[in-house]
């Protein structure tokens, strides 16, 4: 609750707008969907998302484009999506289009499935652009007969795209939100080169007004046992088990969350990964409360 001044300016206790918003890879499943209706959630940031089962479609509205992921090799039957679950905001989608037939002032994409946005207005309160993200694994050029997968030039073609929203130096509001496939303060095994590319990403979205905004401990839990690759000084917190892991086991963070600064300081950020609260995905759901 705050004070605000009534329209005879005598003043009253006025109820303070929270606008809860989930970020959620669901690993193509389906039972995601029916968790996601029995939260208290106004909008959910989806990635790696499948068509929405029959008995789940009449409950939520969610952003019109085919279920797919264009490129790298092959069409995948999945992509971003973001999802209105309550009557409390209003929703504006924004219809991304081919990067090549996108016009000016348009949302072109460069992989259609990897992004999706709206502008959400709030019962009260001023609205904010929202975007789902997903950064692709991707191989580098047979010429150099590498084995690598690598994601961070997705993440680079991601923050190109996003940045049709930024208008001006300061004065935007974004949040962005997914699945990155990347790591934040360090390479895999310690390595500083992969430290070093994975850096670009976030300074990146720094340098262009949405800095990443978590989460971090204490908004959610530790790696148990803490892995050998990780800073002993790092706040990251697990949000993604391989196959061979559970929630209890799990090591790395790949969801992360950003914000323009002008907006920054009313976003609240968590990790829902204790094993009891992880939910029917490899990945967990990341809350994000803006005021």
């Amino acid at each position: 609750m705050f004070r605000c001044p009534d329209s005879d300016n005598t003043i009253k206790k006025c109820e303070l707008t929270m606008v809860k918003i989930i970020s959620w890879n669901i690993a193509r499943r389906k039972e995601p969907w029916r968790t996601l209706i029995d939260t208290d959630a106004d909008i959910a940031l989806l990635q790696e998302a499948t068509e929405p089962p029959d008995d789940i479609g009449g409950k939520i509205e969610v952003n019109h484009a085919p279920w797919e992921t264009i490129g790298a090799d092959k069409t995948r039957p999945w992509r971003t999506a973001i999802v209105k679950l309550s009557d409390r905001v209003d929703v504006k989608w924004h219809e991304a289009k081919p990067l090549s037939e996108a016009n000016t002032g348009e949302f072109g994409v460069s992989r259609l499935g990897t992004l999706a946005a709206a502008t959400v207005t709030p019962s009260s309160g001023e609205p904010f652009v929202i975007v789902s993200m997903y950064a692709m694994w991707e191989r580098p050029h047979a010429d150099t007969g590498s084995s690598w997968i690598v994601a961070d030039a997705s993440v680079h073609r991601l923050i190109s795209d996003l940045s049709v929203f930024v208008g001006q130096q300061n004065k935007h509001r974004i949040i962005a939100a997914g699945d990155l496939n990347i790591l934040f303060g360090y390479g895999e095994d310690g390595s500083a080169y992969w430290g070093n590319r994975y850096s670009t990403t976030f300074d990146r979205m720094a340098a262009i007004g949405i800095p990443f905004v978590g989460p971090q401990a204490p908004a959610g839990r530790r790696a148990n046992p803490w892995p050998d690759e990780l800073p002993q000084t790092s706040n990251n917190v697990p949000t993604y088990h391989s196959n061979f892991m559970t929630p209890a086991t799990a090591i790395r963070q790949l969801d992360f969350v950003f914000a323009s600064n002008s907006i920054a300081e009313q976003v609240n950020v968590r990790a829902l990964n204790e094993p009891d609260q992880w939910g029917p995905s490899d990945h967990c759901r990341v809350e994000i409360d803006v005021e």
